[in-house]
């Protein structure tokens, strides 16, 4: 993954604001935020860990509207259909360290590859494999992952599968989406032919709304990555096994539509994607389901390892607490948590083979983790109204000399809320378990804090998290990780 996963994206903001004090007011600039403008930028998040370039699932819900209305299908289905398409990989950072551990890969390679596989093609199978496994490993490295793969067999592809299928259903719910959203999520990856996963669901057994988001995902692949004629080709050899034959007929009718495939090839496809909402469904996101989104995107971060489980979620808890120190306004406060759920969302594009190195980092796995935070920012920064959240959410890693990333910000243009993030976040990192060290008591963590009290860090942070620290250094996360970890040794000796 490189800097240029975005680069499809309107170009970021500048800094927006110096404050390196508190003051009243708020880091989101809108009152009113329309719920498909949210998904649209968090979506950006889900293509980074489906290893897809940004503006993927955007344009999959082009494709999937457009047949929505040829079809005919009612606002309710449409706007049912138009949820799902955005939030279809929701459920997709949950395999993913268990890919990078069975592929000995990173996990977006092996995902992007696979999109373009025809899995009933045993040749294609192979191939693909070979070349996915232990990459720049030795032909026995190569040949042990692959035994291993070969000896799961269908059960370990399935229960892959179904681990984000699941979760994605159920994230879909717990924001309270319609239930055939839900439905669609969970049968993304089921096929015409009954040999999908993760039930084996056949033809009319598979919801319509299900068999639009896969066909749709599959054709915005093949056509950016190969070109118009091959995706039609795709269309054609796949029809009848992979997807409906009635909705490849249909879209086979648009293979002239210049318009249409001018329109999927745009650079700004949020734009694009804005008229196909349906006016019942231009649903306003009010501050409460703001929260919710956020705390769901959180926990779609913190699934991606083990070693990360609950962190977003910790770090907003102490920002918190902090800013309560400071005696900050209601609004600001609530921005604070949200930039702390926020920050790291980034790290969706960045490898479990990195996030869960149980060494020290080379220089280009150092390289690849620092990108997580301007990844954070270039997602935020779509939705117009976290421009400025965008910035200081993303700046956790800055410090007061200047020798932070992702943009070396001096002193005087780090804001109060990026101040408050890096120490909340080196406290939660230092206080958990990570692959190479065990977490630090808070003695320890505190004669380091104090250490760059006033140098890297904010002098009246560090002073702020020490009057709040007792409720958070009482109880750890290290138990949760440890149960996490165990999880995933179970769920990958399962395979």
């Amino acid at each position: 993954m490189t800097d240029s996963a975005l680069c499809q994206i309107d170009a970021l903001p500048g800094s927006t604001s110096d404050l390196t004090s508190p003051s009243p007011g708020a880091l989101v600039s809108a009152d009113e935020i329309r719920l498909s403008e949210i998904l649209s930028a968090l979506s950006l998040s889900l293509d980074l860990t489906q290893g897809q370039p940004a503006g993927h699932a955007m344009r999959s819900a082009l494709i999937g509207m457009r047949l929505a209305d040829v079809l005919g299908l009612s606002a309710i289905d449409r706007r049912a259909l138009f949820y799902a398409i955005l939030l279809k990989d929701v459920g997709c950072s949950r395999n993913a360290a268990k890919m990078a551990y069975l592929f000995g890969a990173d996990e977006h390679h092996v995902k992007h590859e696979g999109k373009l596989v025809d899995w009933s093609r045993a040749g294609e199978k192979i191939k693909y494999v070979w070349r996915t496994c232990a990459p720049g490993g030795t032909v026995i490295d190569k040949l042990l992952r692959i035994g291993a793969l070969a000896k799961s067999g269908p059960r370990g592809e399935r229960m892959i599968v179904e681990v984000r299928c699941e979760r994605g259903a159920a994230i879909a719910r717990e924001l309270e989406f319609p239930a055939a959203t839900s439905e669609a999520i969970r049968a993304l990856d089921e096929l015409w032919n009954g040999k999908g996963h993760p039930r084996g669901l056949k033809r009319e057994q598979i919801p319509l709304l299900a068999r639009i988001c896969n066909l749709a995902q599959t054709v915005e692949i093949f056509f950016r990555t190969y070109g118009r004629q091959a995706a039609l080709d795709m269309l054609s050899e796949r029809r009848g096994s992979w997807f409906d034959p009635a909705l490849v007929d249909v879209l086979l009718l648009l293979k002239d539509d210049e318009a249409f495939w001018t329109e999927l090839a745009c650079d700004n496809p949020a734009a694009a994607l804005a008229r196909w909402e349906t006016q019942d469904g231009r649903t306003i996101a009010d501050d409460t389901y703001i929260d919710r989104v956020a705390d769901t995107f959180a926990s779609v971060v913190d699934a991606k390892s083990p070693w990360t489980y609950q962190h977003s979620s910790r770090v907003a808890d102490v920002a918190e607490c902090m800013a309560r120190e400071f005696g900050v306004d209601d609004a600001l406060r609530r921005d604070v948590r949200r930039a702390g759920l926020l920050h790291d969302i980034g790290k969706l594009g960045v490898s479990s083979l990195v996030l869960d190195k149980p060494g020290k980092l080379d220089d280009d796995e150092w390289i690849q983790l620092r990108l997580h935070a301007l990844y954070s920012q270039q997602i935020l920064a779509q939705l117009p109204a976290f421009a400025l959240l965008s910035d200081v959410a993303s700046a956790h890693h800055e410090r007061l000399d200047g020798r932070g990333y992702h943009r070396g910000v001096p002193a005087d243009r780090l804001h109060w809320v990026s101040r408050v993030l890096a120490v909340a976040d080196i406290y939660e990192a230092l206080s958990a378990n990570r692959p190479y060290r065990a977490g630090m008591p808070w003695e320890k963590i505190q004669t380091i804090l104090r250490e760059e009290r006033g140098r890297g860090l904010d002098a009246e942070c560090v002073d702020a998290l020490e009057r709040c620290h007792g409720p958070f250094t009482a109880q750890t996360r290290v138990a949760s990780q440890l149960e996490q970890v165990d999880k995933l040794l179970r769920e990958v000796a399962e395979i």
